[in-house]
């Protein structure tokens, strides 16, 4: 017998709807992870800051909104030259003396950088929660029993096509390549006449846009307060470990079954109990599979 048919039109219903949701969640969480995991996969070096720079997006949007009417979409334009400007900046003045330092030296450097965002978001635009509300905002659409936001599906669209854009370029491109090759073996690439530094520094760059990118997309959606990145960035760090470390495609995997693991454990436990079951999940993989569920196994001995 069809599946489908051992179910009423209430219940079709209802799993297409926590369907949609999945993949609308999905597409947004992986343009945030990407942006870790390439300066992960490159760099090895774990960035706790990244969800300020998505906090630094996120009021980017909400300021151009309330002084200059600019819809949000449209300060994506921007947004991406910004943050890659700042990435470049923040690489220049404090990641290029540490990307040969310990682990402890790196992890201590970028908590410090996030905990330095937060407090100076804090002084300059208080603890206060703030919402956007472009026009778009207010509009559901309704396809085959699902209702969504069209903020939502222009976030989801955006979000993909950038990810996918990232993907293409690492894949297909001379300057990906060059980066690809940095990330297998540093002291090869470096023999070979690659300047290793201006990858670093291109991968930082390119990292910190993808994630400032993602915080004006998500500002229609979630309101806008100076710790508004951990909630994403740590959601960011169940995706890349679960899709592998390093590895792009197992972070848009990876992406897709946070988002279903959420929405799901939503709809069955409430929302209260989302996190939950996700990190339930995160402990399993590092307990069973460190590399990751995409991952060659042992690669994280060997630091692939």
């Amino acid at each position: 017998m069809d599946p489908a048919r051992r179910l009423g039109p209430a219940q079709i219903d209802v799993v297409a709807q926590l369907a949609v949701s999945t993949v609308l969640l999905g597409g947004i969480y992986a343009l945030i992870a990407v942006g870790l995991t390439l300066i992960f996969g490159i760099m090895r070096v774990v960035n706790f800051a990244h969800g300020e720079f998505l906090m630094l997006g996120m009021y980017l949007a909400f300021f151009a909104f309330t002084l200059e009417g600019l819809d949000p979409y449209v300060v994506l334009l921007i947004s991406i030259p910004i943050f890659y400007g700042v990435g470049w900046l923040v690489y220049v003045l404090i990641m290029r003396g540490v990307i040969h330092a310990s682990h402890n030296v790196q992890i201590f450097t970028t908590v410090g950088l996030s905990t330095a965002l937060q407090n100076v978001a804090l002084v300059l635009w208080t603890g206060d929660f703030r919402v956007i509300r472009p026009w778009h905002s207010s509009v559901v659409l309704r396809v085959a029993g699902t209702a969504f936001n069209l903020s939502q599906v222009v976030a989801w669209a955006v979000a993909v096509a950038l990810t996918i854009a990232l993907f293409a370029f690492m894949k297909w491109t001379h300057t990906g390549r060059v980066m690809r090759a940095t990330a297998q073996d540093r002291d090869a690439a470096t023999l070979m006449g690659i300047d290793t530094d201006r990858v670093y520094r291109l991968t930082f760059a390119i990292g910190i846009a993808c994630v400032g990118a993602a915080g004006v997309l998500v500002s229609p959606l979630y309101a806008v307060y100076p710790q508004a990145g951990l909630q994403f960035v740590t959601l960011a760090y169940v995706v890349v470990v679960l899709g592998g470390l390093g590895d792009m495609a197992g972070a848009m995997a990876g992406s897709l079954i946070v988002a279903a693991v959420e929405v799901a454990g939503s709809y069955v436990f409430g929302a209260a109990w989302k996190e939950v079951f996700y990190f339930l999940l995160f402990i399993g993989v590092l307990v069973f599979r460190p590399a990751g569920l995409f991952g060659q196994r042992g690669a994280e001995t060997l630091g692939a």
